[in-house]
């Protein structure tokens, strides 16, 4: 079920005994990492609380179709688009009907009738019901949209009557979810990533720093969630929005990114050091701000921050590693000299003195480097880019599980 990481689902429950295995279904769909919603219908709260749905799923319920509180913040037209998949489970006999009919009486067939994601039904009702010739014509004809139906099950229910009807059990309603989407070539990993600059404090109001924007790691954590990895981004002050679906760890210094790269690192398959760190701060940071004094020349003592990637590379619960290298000249011997020295997998190189790529641009071009092999990826935007480079790295990082 490593396909359901970071996807988005709405899980629909309708009235039906069946309703009880929907707290179990959002428990198993939390478990595989997939972000979930729950909206119910009017009758579901009859057989369970919302409450429940709520501790379980982390996030309030949706009851209504107008909902003020709902209206004024994601609304039922953005729960819509938010979704990757809607399922519907336990899905009644009568909301089968009234979605076969294009009914958009309540907030769960709204949101069928207005997302553009796969829907999915979980059918649950009496055997007969389920054997009407009213029931099969709706199946048939939401299976022609599109609709895919999961089950129903045969077996015994909870009327006393045994026959096709029964929903199926939560794994196994998740496992089918799970196979709505394809494969990508992260699923199940979790990545770690660090961005932008580093700022080494002077005093109160000054710093050292440099250039780096954050584009490119921030690129590089979207491409990783498309490709189903778990991601952590770790990142330094950067004037960018915060990808979706990331743990974001904010830092300022050298330092506090170490700290942020090791915690759970027994947890992180792929690390990549895509942050400009400083390689230097001050010995000493001023209580107060330093005043302009007379002389011409101010001197400033600064200690070597420590090696992050380096460390990481090093590190007893090492991942695959990979390093970025931001060179003015004889780019490849430094990058394979950075490899070899740091114990690196790999590392991605770029010339920062041509113009138009680099540090602040939206394009980049880039050089990747490990001991047996040197590839060149032309210029192209930093988002275009990642995506390339993901798939490099996943190759890669895959090939070297294989073989351990």
């Amino acid at each position: 079920m490593h396909r359901l990481t970071n996807k988005r689902i709405i899980l629909g429950i309708t009235g039906g005994i069946a309703a009880y295995k929907s707290a179990e279904l959002t428990r198993v769909l939390k478990g595989a990492g997939a972000d979930v919603r729950v909206v119910m219908t009017a009758a579901a709260t009859e057989f369970i609380t919302p409450l429940t749905l709520q501790a379980l799923s982390g996030h309030p319920v949706h009851l209504h179709l107008l909902d003020t509180a709902a209206e004024a913040g994601m609304g039922h037209i953005e729960l819509a688009k938010w979704a990757d998949l809607i399922l519907i489970a336990p899905a009644s006999a009568d909301f089968m009907a009234r979605l076969a009919t294009g009914q958009g009486d309540d907030l769960l067939t709204t949101l069928c009738l207005a997302t553009d994601a796969p829907i999915c039904l979980a059918p649950a009702m009496n055997q007969a019901m389920w054997r009407d010739s009213s029931t099969q014509h709706n199946r048939t004809l939401l299976e022609s949209r599109g609709v895919r139906l999961f089950g129903p099950g045969i077996g015994e229910q909870a009327c006393g009557d045994t026959g096709a009807g029964r929903m199926l059990e939560p794994l196994e309603l998740a496992e089918l979810a799970s196979q709505c989407f394809s494969s990508g070539s992260l699923s199940g990993k979790t990545v770690f990533i660090t961005a932008g600059p580093t700022r080494e404090p002077l005093d109160p109001v000054r710093y050292l720093s440099n250039h780096s924007s954050g584009k490119m790691g921030y690129a590089l954590a979207e491409a990783a969630i498309e490709a189903g990895a778990r991601v952590k981004l770790i990142t330094g002050p950067v004037a960018l929005t915060y990808p979706d679906r990331v743990e974001c760890v904010q830092v300022e210094t050298a330092q506090q990114m170490l700290e942020a790269a090791l915690n759970n690192l027994e947890q992180c398959d792929i690390f990549i050091a895509a942050a400009a760190v400083a390689d230097y701060r001050p010995t000493a940071v001023a209580e107060h701000k330093i005043k302009k004094g007379a002389e011409e020349i101010m001197e400033l003592h600064l200690v070597k921050n420590p090696d992050i990637v380096a460390t990481v590379a090093n590190h007893s619960e090492r991942p695959f590693t990979v390093g970025f290298a931001a060179e003015t000249r004889d780019l490849v011997d430094y990058a394979r000299s950075k490899l070899e020295r740091k114990n690196l997998d790999l590392v991605i190189a770029n010339d920062v003195s041509q113009q138009g790529i680099g540090f602040g641009s939206d394009d980049n071009a880039v050089t990747l480097v490990s001991l047996d092999s040197v590839t060149s990826l032309p210029q192209t935007s930093k988002r275009q880019l990642a995506v390339r480079l993901i798939s490099e790295i996943a190759k890669r990082a895959n090939a070297v599980a294989l073989n351990s």
